[in-house]
């Protein structure tokens, strides 16, 4: 069994997997068992024939062809599960990540369950560099994550928080996010980053606002996943006590002799309760779907059993 799992994902790199390939059978080799997990994206340039030629050149490289673009967090997933190994490495295949950084990052992992690369000097236009900042500083402000680059292509993992982590969309920026939410402890090293070699940057100003839907969506199932009511409930509590209110003023008003029926404000309260009806209802709903689906499984640190103690 390998002792190192590689996951590479890749859209369209064809001209860089095989000296990536190279530097990776250079820094792996003194480190033990690997095996190079190349995962294509639905690549449209060739890209899946170069990892079939180095794997038949190499037993340890196992190639995975999606059949369309469905994106990096569906190519990490697609990686991690199958990944054998004690620890797992992601590593971008632009040849921008350092791969002789990773003996160093595993080596934190005596401390951390996932340790992420900070691009401490990053070689990247502004259009990537000022929304990654972005997104790293809403980060930090929303979860309490300090760490500074949360969207670094290289990371370091134990298998197990492999596993764990089932990334979509673009939740791939999210990962130590992910990780913590799990109870698992990230941290992060500053590596060495190069500039792109070959081909063109995958990144668009489409994935920022993808991205940010992500964050949102990562927020609300952090705080909420389990109790969905309590976000719904509140806010809908919220619209019908102050729908009431007003209803509870006009009301007063009306029996005082003053005509209610073409104020706007009738309208308004009568609204704000029935939204907030709808609200509370929602939340209610999804507490049910949540009931029926069962608990979710949570990732286990220690287990105690006589029949199997390990």
């Amino acid at each position: 069994m390998p002792r190192y799992s590689v996951v590479i994902p890749f859209y369209n790199e064809h001209e860089s997997l095989e000296p990536l390939y190279r530097k990776l059978v250079d820094v792996l080799q003194p480190l033990g068992p690997f095996e190079l997990l190349f995962v294509d994206d639905g690549s449209t340039d060739g890209s899946f024939a170069v990892v079939e030629r180095l794997h038949g050149q190499d037993a340890r490289i196992r190639g995975f062809q999606l059949r369309r673009n469905f994106g990096k967090s569906a190519a990490l997933v697609t990686g991690f599960r199958v990944a054998r190994g004690e620890i797992v490495v992601m590593i971008d295949a632009d040849l921008q990540d350092e791969p002789a950084e990773i003996p160093r990052l595993a080596q934190a992992l005596n401390g951390a369950d996932l340790v992420t690369g900070w691009k401490e000097v990053r070689n990247d236009p502004w259009t990537k560099r000022f929304p990654s900042l972005v997104f790293n500083t809403i980060a930090r402000w929303m979860f309490g994550v300090r760490l500074n680059d949360l969207n670094s292509g290289l990371k370091v993992m134990r298998n197990d928080v492999a596993k764990a982590l089932e990334p979509y969309g673009e939740q791939h920026r999210f990962l130590p996010i992910l990780a913590l939410q799990h109870g698992f402890v990230p941290a992060e090293l500053p590596v060495q980053h190069h500039e792109r070699q070959y081909g063109q940057s995958k990144y668009g100003w489409k994935r920022f606002f993808r991205g940010s839907f992500d964050l949102l969506t990562i927020g609300f199932l952090s705080r909420f996943r389990n109790r969905p009511l309590h976000l719904f409930g509140g806010i809908g509590a919220l619209l019908f006590f102050a729908g009431l209110a007003l209803g509870i003023y006009l009301t007063v008003i009306h029996f005082l002799g003053e005509p209610i029926g073409q104020r706007p404000l009738l309208t308004f309260a009568v609204l704000l309760m029935i939204a907030g009806i709808q609200m509370i209802s929602t939340g209610l709903l999804a507490e049910l779907l949540i009931n029926r689906s069962g608990a979710q499984p949570y990732p286990i640190r220690k287990t105690l059993d006589h029949e199997r103690p390990d």
